[in-house]
């Protein structure tokens, strides 16, 4: 009756001993706790925002079978443009963790009513002083553009952008006696780069900037633009996050004798959706 106590004592000693090296190799073998951040897993990604830009530009179209030179028409200035939102529409493809395909949409539309206080002529026609005009400026812009990440960690990346840009304008005065209209498209390409970092696992901030000059072959042709973004996104979870940001995109244009030199810039807020 005495002996099989101690037999039972060293048998749960030995059990005992034979799951210390178990309970060793689990404790080791246990993941260390992610530091990739949230927001980078998605093959694709949709995003759109509204922005809010201060205008500064102006226009000048020249009529070449009459030999009159246009005038260079200020938006605010002269036609009383005023600022107003726009919507922005962005489309990421990714195919592996270090290529992205890109598009993106900005179509820009002012309208303005003024009494003009100094002549104009659009497009050959004369617009005389204290002529009430009514003016309309649409300025659409197609971004296609390629991104490789020569550095990807988990906290962040950099990398280069290869862009497309389709840009078309139209321009329109209206007055009691004349309405002329004016329109400009240019396919121009771009080179850029792009940086992210997150200085928390659900908050990035990214900034990127683009643009392209002309190479000054022929007077009557001369391009050259820039844009810039720098944005903050908070990412609810892996598939949503919301944005906010500043951008400004410069961009002059003249063919032959017509001209463009058009200044947007502000603050836009948005969303992301990833699948």
């Amino acid at each position: 009756m005495r002996v099989r106590p101690v037999r039972l004592f060293v048998a749960s000693c030995v059990f005992s001993v034979t799951l210390i090296p178990s309970l060793s190799s689990a404790q080791v073998a246990a993941p260390p706790p992610s530091t990739r951040a949230i927001g980078e897993v998605y093959r694709i990604e949709v995003s759109g925002g509204v922005w809010s830009p201060t205008v500064f530009g102006s226009i000048a179209v020249t009529n070449d079978r009459i030999e009159a030179q246009g005038t260079t028409i200020d938006f605010v200035d002269d036609l009383g443009f005023k600022d107003t939102r726009f919507p922005d529409i962005r489309v990421v493809l990714r195919p592996a963790k270090k290529h992205k395909f890109r598009i993106q949409y900005t179509p820009v539309s002012y309208t303005g009513e003024s009494v003009i206080d100094r002549d104009l002529i659009f497009n050959g026609i004369r617009y005389p002083v204290n002529m009430p005009v009514r003016s309309s400026f649409d300025w659409k812009v197609w971004r296609f553009g390629y991104e490789y990440d020569i550095i990807y960690r988990d906290r962040g990346y950099f990398g280069i952008l290869i862009e497309g840009r389709y840009t078309q304008m139209e321009a329109t005065l209206q007055s009691p006696i004349n309405n002329e209209f004016a329109r400009a498209k240019a396919p121009l390409p771009a080179l850029g780069a792009v940086a992210r970092v997150y200085p928390l696992r659900n908050l990035s901030i990214t900034g990127e900037i683009s643009g392209f000059r002309l190479p000054d072959i022929d007077e009557d042709y001369k391009a050259n633009y820039a844009d810039i973004d720098v944005y903050a996104t908070f990412n609810v979870v892996h598939n949503l996050g919301v944005q906010a940001g500043w951008r400004r995109m410069n961009t002059f244009l003249q063919i032959e004798g017509d001209t463009g030199d058009i200044k947007f810039q502000g603050f836009w807020f948005g969303g992301a959706l990833r699948f």
